[in-house]
């Protein structure tokens, strides 16, 4: 063999092996866990902007959705689930589907957008879900709340969207203590969680909401501080969520990361490895 024809048939071996990975980390990706890092802090403190996470996808079962969405925008690649599997889309269906429970946090596809979310499943299929001043309704009943002291973080841009958080006890400056009163919420069938509450505002009284049959309703536990359920379609919210939507459960945090970058190592947070997901 000469040595030109052994350097291609190098080159031909070590593609084939980068294909094969792909593969491989597709079929993973696609059938049981996909990775999520948290984006913003619609979920504080159950969720932490840079938390990074690992969604259970076997959960639920498979749905179109659960085929991969490939968005780097840096070099104008933006290939959606459709893309994939959109033959699949349509009947709100699932293949070894499973039905989630109230109180699981969840990640599914925009109902609009087709981005990626996660928050907390409150209200199922048949329901009538409201907000009264700032307390959860559900078929007319309120959930059970109990005070659970004040969250405190620092008041400066946090994750790589760099974003600041809201505060109940503004005006705060750069650095300074950034506090929201937190509660202990006991939705009906038992799961409870901590939400938070920034002050009084608009998502904090509505209309009642009537899931339909196939779809699920869901808010972000930093209840002022979450686009969900409670915003409709039409006003570039989430409205309700198919049953085909859902991507997988979220049920334990890996590493959480306080910079702008997860490779930040000296950013990590110690005390987030391997959290359990309540």
């Amino acid at each position: 063999m000469s040595e030109k024809t052994g350097i291609l048939s190098s080159i031909v071996e070590t593609l084939k092996t980068i294909v094969y990975a792909l593969l491989i980390a597709g079929i993973f990706r696609t059938l049981f866990f996909q990775p999520f890092w948290i984006p913003s802090g619609s979920m504080k403190d159950t969720l932490l902007i840079g938390d990074f996470l690992f969604v259970n996808k076997m959960a639920y079962g498979y749905s179109y959705a659960s085929c991969p969405s490939i968005r780097i925008p840096r070099f104008g690649i933006d290939i959606d689930a459709r893309d994939f599997c959109g033959v699949f889309d349509g009947d709100n269906g699932r293949l070894f589907g499973g039905e989630p429970e109230r109180g699981d946090v969840v990640v599914f596809r925009h109902p609009v957008t087709g981005r990626d979310f996660i928050k907390r499943l409150v209200g199922l299929p048949g329901e009538r879900i409201q907000m009264r001043g700032g307390v959860l309704h559900i078929n007319g009943e309120p959930v059970e709340l109990e005070d659970d002291g004040v969250f405190v973080e620092t008041y400066m841009p946090q994750g790589p969207e760099q974003l600041s958080p809201r505060c109940a006890n503004t005006p705060v400056s750069p650095g300074g203590t950034c506090e929201k009163p937190r509660q202990t919420e006991t939705l009906p069938g038992g799961a409870t969680h901590p939400v938070l509450n920034v002050g009084e505002q608009a998502s904090d009284n509505t209309g009642v909401f009537t899931v339909p049959e196939g779809h699920y309703f869901f808010m972000g536990d930093n209840r002022d501080n979450s686009t969900d359920s409670r915003v409709p379609r039409a006003s570039r919210g989430v409205g309700f969520v198919p049953y085909e939507n859902l991507i997988g459960r979220a049920d334990r945090v890996m590493f959480s990361s306080g910079g702008r970058s997860m490779l930040a190592f000296w950013t990590w947070r110690g005390d987030r490895f391997f959290e359990r997901i309540e």
